[in-house]
């Protein structure tokens, strides 16, 4: 590949009165620029030009150099809105008249979708202000928004990076049509955005060859990529609207990596009732040296790191690319067909987005799959979501983090909180209801009379209303609550049985993860006047669920607005004098399980022998995005954890059951029978394997240690040889279980903080053979 690239643009822009044209066009040499076809005068702003050192750096202290580098870092996202190129149609105007806010459109220019008839833009009296601008230009050795190392160029346009490599406004809620025409030389394939039109062999030179796409949709230009390379070309074997694209070193793996992709392809096209919308869709596989990320997506392609590739010998990341794969493609109808009508409405796409992901995780990866994902998202979110965190849609926050706040690993905690809210709506008015509604929202996209295909909050709410049934004055609640505040419910309970009354008296107190008195827009983002996180609660009922001897039953009595400290009395449906007659081993419980005769508090004899409460969860369908803390004895945990088939409840049972701080060996004995068991969802095994990890201390004679050793050398080990056997792959969720237990084992650690030679041999042996 060259170090120099030379392209040109041409725009069809309605100039304003000013007769200013600005465009961002950010680290390239600007040679020439016309306006239908004649010269005329520009301006070109460095941005390295703009940038000046206004502090002395080693002589500050830390914190001081944190705060200076933070200002900069703003004060660069700030420059970034600003045009970079000016063009002057009258001769009059001077570069002091210049307006610096690309979203001015009456100031500086609005580029004009080729699809629009003259009467759409301020009907036939503005035609003629409608010009052609066509601006010549070269990127030398480019380090920011296109990339290529060897024979390979690729752009990644991800928080404003389009105009780094081609002059455009650089402006989510700027859209428009592209023609896309890039020469390369005959033995490369190049890929873009839209349909492809035809390949052109050069005149003038025959060793080059011309691709032309079109791109008849109107799209944002952070969503025209290009990827250039000696590409082998797979087309899908069922769909031929799909193309799969990779190195050649990779093709075999490619033909295993996407040898679903059909399925989900078929699955988001029936459960929205619509084709996808461009006229194709391209997946691209790059070097991973050459990848700045694992995925970069565009309008009607993706870009792909050849990492996410894999054969049929080696299984350990064919979950993790499937949903990657589901989640690009998702995009393709929520974030880049139907975009955000506002910068706040951007959580509503990117949670479409990840909805749509889910269910193809439950349909195609199983439920357990989709439940153990959720909850520890779930989990995640309640840990970040605390004071500074940025809400979802905050009037001001969105403007001043200049979409900083969707990145990085904060950017995934807002979209798994999106997902989440959705999910809670989904479960207010029935999965079908949400179906119509997303089907609703794509026919309207469709509709060719419509001028853009965007899509707001207040739009969706009122669907909520008009097809999902959902009063207006739970939604007026919802959303200020869920969607413009942060903080999410924490809530603790205490329970104990009135046997007199056969009721569970449960004792609730209601918290937040942020700090109730403060704002929910970090330091740059506060607004006066916002609505404060934690006030008045939250909207609706939680269901507390009751595991009694003669059965389940769900109690929705958990309100979750009002007083904070509340004292529910749950009637129970068991009648416990009724079993008097089956009397409990000496050393065993009411329910029947067994702790090995250990002595235990007298709040578990208490419940276990005069109780005919077997266990308690609250809201156990995840309806609410909350952090729950149940205080029961230790042997409704084990109960739980035995007995439930739930993946979530045997995951609140492990998590709990470790944390206790005086470990029994009936917790050790019950982590290790769900290890073992092969009817157990296999990551909820891989979670009980690390809890044995965490109880193996020399207060429980290292028991949790020597399960693992056990487990593991009665699976993997040759019983002849005392040697590890080969790996099999046809058992993946035994495969990922065994491979999860030389982690854990290397964790035990003693009151020393060094490993127990037990552990030590073990490792070693493995690392031997």
């Amino acid at each position: 590949m060259p170090d120099n690239l030379h392209w040109h643009t041409e725009l069809k822009v309605l100039v304003p009165k000013s007769g200013v044209i600005g465009l961002h066009a950010n680290s390239m040499n600007i040679d020439n620029v016309f306006l239908n076809g004649l010269p005329v005068r520009f301006k070109f702003y460095s941005q390295h030009q703009q940038f000046e050192i206004e502090k002395n750096w080693g002589s500050i202290t830390c914190i001081e150099a944190a705060e200076a580098a933070g200002s900069a870092y703003f004060s660069s996202l700030e420059r970034e809105m600003a045009p970079d190129l000016l063009i002057f149609c009258d001769k009059a105007t001077s570069a002091e008249s210049a307006v610096q806010d690309p979203a001015d459109t009456e100031k500086v220019g609005q580029i004009i979708p080729s699809e629009c008839k003259p009467d759409d833009v301020n009907k036939n009296a503005q035609q003629e202000n409608v010009k052609l601008v066509r601006i010549e230009y070269w990127l030398e050795k480019p380090e920011v928004g296109v990339h290529f190392m060897g024979s390979s160029l690729h752009t990644n346009n991800q928080l404003r990076r389009a105009h780094c490599w081609f002059p455009c406004v650089d402006f989510g809620l700027q859209r428009c049509c592209y023609d896309l025409e890039f020469t390369v030389d005959s033995k490369y394939v190049a890929v873009s955005n839209g349909t492809l039109l035809c390949q052109v062999i050069t005149k003038d030179d025959p060793s080059s060859k011309t691709y032309v796409y079109c791109v008849n949709i109107p799209v944002a230009a952070e969503f025209i990529t290009l990827a250039v390379g000696p590409f082998e070309v797979l087309p899908d074997p069922h769909n031929g609207v799909v193309s799969h694209m990779c190195m050649p070193s990779n093709l075999s793996k490619l033909q295993c990596t996407v040898s679903f992709f059909h399925t989900v392809f078929s699955y988001y096209e029936e459960y929205l009732a619509a084709t996808f919308p461009f006229g194709s869709y391209k997946q691209v596989f790059i070097d991973s040296e050459t990848a700045l990320s694992s995925t970069c997506v565009g309008a009607s392609m993706s870009i792909f790191s050849s990492q996410l590739l894999y054969d049929e010998r080696v299984i350990d990341q064919v979950i993790s690319t499937r949903i990657k794969l589901a989640n690009a493609l998702a995009q393709q109808w929520f974030g880049i067909y139907i975009t955000a009508e506002t910068a706040n409405d951007g959580w509503l796409l990117d949670g479409l987005a990840g909805f749509l992901t889910d269910c193809f995780i439950k349909r195609f990866l199983g439920n357990n799959e989709a439940r153990y994902r959720r909850y520890k998202a779930n989990e995640a979110v309640c840990k970040v979501d605390v004071d500074g965190a940025t809400a979802l849609s905050l009037s001001g926050a969105a403007a001043e983090l200049y979409g900083t706040q969707a990145i990085g690993v904060l950017g995934k905690i807002r979209s798994w909180k999106a997902v989440a809210i959705l999910q809670m709506l989904e479960k207010q008015m029935g999965p079908e209801s949400f179906r119509k509604i997303l089907q609703r929202i794509v026919h309207k996209a469709e509709d060719v009379i419509r001028a853009s295909r965007t899509l707001s909050t207040k739009e969706f709410r009122h669907l909520a209303n008009k097809i999902g049934n959902l009063e207006r004055p739970f939604l007026k609640e919802f959303f200020p609550r869920w969607v413009e505040s942060c903080g999410c419910p924490v809530l603790r309970m205490g329970l104990s049985y009135n046997k007199r009354r056969n009721m569970i008296e449960l004792a609730v107190l209601r918290g937040c993860t942020s700090n109730m008195s403060s704002k929910s827009a970090p330091a740059r983002g506060t607004v006066s006047g916002e609505f404060q996180a934690g006030d008045d609660g939250w909207p609706g009922m939680m269901s507390v669920r009751v595991y009694e001897l003669d059965g389940m039953y769900d109690h929705p009595s958990l309100p979750m607005a009002g007083d904070t400290c509340q004292l529910l009395e749950i009637q129970c449906h068991s009648k416990l004098a009724a079993r008097r007659i089956q009397r409990p081993k000496k050393g065993g419980k009411g329910d029947g399980s067994d702790d090995n005769g250990e002595v235990t508090a007298a709040l578990d004899t208490r419940m276990g022998l005069e109780s005919p409460l077997l266990w308690l969860r609250a809201d156990p369908e995840m309806e609410y995005l909350a952090q729950i803390q149940i205080h029961q004895p230790v042997q409704m945990w084990i109960s739980q954890l035995e007995k439930d088939k739930d993946v979530v409840a045997q995951l609140q049972a492990i998590a709990t059951l470790c944390s206790f701080p005086r470990l029994s060996f009936s917790i050790v004995n019950a982590l290790n029978s769900c290890l073992i068991d092969p009817k157990v969802f296999w990551r909820v095994r891989i979670e009980s394997a690390f809890a044995l990890a965490k109880t193996a201390t020399e207060e429980t004679d290292w028991d949790g240690l020597m399960h693992l050793i056990k487990f593991y050398k009665s699976r993997r080990f040759d019983p002849d040889i005392e040697l590890p056997r080969p790996n099999d792959y046809h058992d993946f969720s035994e495969y990922f279980l065994l491979e999860s237990v030389p982690s854990a084992i290397a964790m035990v650690r003693g009151r020393d903080g060094k490993s127990p030679p037990e552990a030590i041999d073990f490792i070693l042996q493995l690392l031997k053979w």
